[in-house]
């Protein structure tokens, strides 16, 4: 079981609570804070549904430094 943290946040009228809720998802998931799973539960989503939201945003769903990538395909 992991240890989790509950937050209150006053959200303006035009700001809905799964809007909220997927905003800080998707930054948490950027910033490398939590992982895709985490982020996909935090947000209400399945995974692959997040992915699709990752993808519209702009997000990259794996972050493999390119200079890694090309050890691992021995380029």
């Amino acid at each position: 079981m992991s240890a989790t943290t509950e937050l209150t946040v006053e959200l303006p009228l035009n700001v809905s609570d799964a809007e909220a809720r997927l905003a800080m998802a998707v930054r948490l998931f950027e910033k490398g804070k939590i992982s895709l799973g985490q982020a996909a539960g935090l947000a209400g989503f399945s995974k692959r549904a997040f992915m699709d939201i990752l993808g519209r945003e702009g997000i990259a769903v794996v972050n493999y430094p390119a200079d890694e990538l090309q050890k691992e395909l021995g380029q």
